[in-house]
């Protein structure tokens, strides 16, 4: 016979694959901005090594 009441685990299933989704995503992003810290400082690296060989 099948239980009465609430499903088991239902409730922290869906807590722990919400909190997993925002730390991924956040893991995400932060790689991202990263590279793009990372772009942004490679770029002006060339332009100042263009303007004092210039």
């Amino acid at each position: 016979m099948a239980k009465k009441g609430s499903p088991k685990n239902t409730k922290n299933k869906a807590k722990h694959s919400k909190l997993m989704n925002r730390k991924k995503n956040k893991e995400r992003e932060d790689k991202i901005a990263r590279e793009n810290r990372l772009k942004e400082m490679v770029k002006k690296m060339h332009e100042l090594k263009n303007k004092s060989s210039n």
